[in-house]
């Protein structure tokens, strides 16, 4: 059975990437992935048979040939990227139906939705899906008072392959990227408390990118910008990676994760790295809810430096508890119950 696998793939963002990888592995036995991708080569180089995503027309010719439908992970049903986004996911699901053919939403977030036509959008084209799960209890709320219920499970990344952690004394792996709540002088509170744990315990500072384009080389404009302290700027690097499992290795070796990353947060957790979040969303701050980790949220003012490089001090090579990892494992998986449908 070949089945589309429509998301933001192919696009250099790991967190988009390791929701892939979870995907794949959860499809039934049988089942042949088309996924929608910007680079294909990326993925061409794993074996992933690709469809260019920003060709509506070539995804729609390529539909015509599978038997299903999955939009995989993220929150694609939104607005917020723009309002023709999320027209190309209401014509995809649309043309499904009319094919007769299966829509599978696999753990989705819903919304925002900040138009009143994205919402009149989104209620006529909800009842149309055949089965969805969603990743946290609003979206699946609000998509069950529009015709479509579901399941609700933690994000599927808390599925994804972990490994032993052995980063005790080990550097500080920071997954930042550039917010609206943060320009200019208003890094410098969290930059002096990077600084300031990093000299006071001895650590290496590594700045690790999870989207190439968004994220890569912000530790270079910040010190261009003379906000980075100078022993902060003499302990840090960038260090690139490609892929998902390249994250996970490096938060095991790491003394301590502060992501603002979501699924910088989750593979570092999983990675049974102690960590830390800053969040620019409510979807981080959920994370670290479950994870139990500290969390600053970026929408209000930050503490004094030396309070918060005190609190990310408590979490320094203090893993989370392994059983609070272990009950996320399981709860995610259980985004796979929404695929059965593409079964025999």
């Amino acid at each position: 059975m070949a089945v589309l696998l429509c998301g933001y793939y192919g696009e250099h963002n790991i967190g988009d990437d390791a929701l892939l990888e979870v995907l794949l592995g959860q499809l039934p036995h049988g089942c042949m992935p088309l996924v929608t991708a910007n680079d294909a080569a990326a993925l061409a180089q794993r074996g992933i048979a690709t469809v260019p995503r920003r060709s509506l027309p070539h995804v729609l010719k390529a539909l015509r040939g599978c038997s299903a439908l999955v939009l995989g992970g993220g929150s694609l049903l939104q607005d917020t990227t723009s309002f023709p986004s999320l027209l190309y996911y209401a014509a995809l699901i649309t043309a499904a139906r009319l094919e007769g053919k299966p829509v599978l939403l696999w753990a989705q977030g819903l919304g925002p939705l900040r138009r009143r036509r994205s919402r009149a959008l989104v209620r006529a084209v909800l009842p149309m899906v055949s089965a969805a799960s969603w990743r946290d209890r609003g979206s699946a709320q609000l998509a069950q008072r529009w015709g479509c219920p579901g399941s609700v499970a933690p994000d599927p990344v808390w599925a994804f392959p972990s490994r032993p952690w052995h980063g005790r004394g080990g550097p500080i792996v920071v997954c930042w990227r550039a917010v609206p709540q943060l320009s200019g002088e208003q890094w410098l509170p969290y930059l002096q408390a990077l600084g300031e744990l990093a000299e006071r315990h001895g650590r290496e500072v590594i700045w690790l990118p999870l989207h190439r384009d968004q994220d890569r080389g912000l530790l270079e404009r910040l010190s261009r910008e003379g906000l980075m302290p100078a022993d902060l700027a003499g302990r840090s690097r960038e260090v690139l990676a490609e892929r998902p499992e390249e994250v996970v290795a490096m938060a095991a070796d790491a003394g301590l994760v502060v992501a603002m990353r979501l699924h910088g947060l989750i593979l570092a957790a999983i990675a049974g790295a102690p960590c830390a979040a800053l969040s620019y969303d409510p979807k981080v701050a959920a994370a670290a809810d479950q994870l139990g980790c500290d969390c600053h949220g970026l929408a209000v003012p930050p503490p004094p430096p030396a309070e918060l490089a005190a609190r990310w001090a408590a979490a320094l090579d203090r893993p989370a508890p392994a059983a609070v990892l272990e009950q996320l494992r399981q709860q995610a998986a259980e985004h796979r119950s929404v695929l059965a449908r593409l079964e025999g």
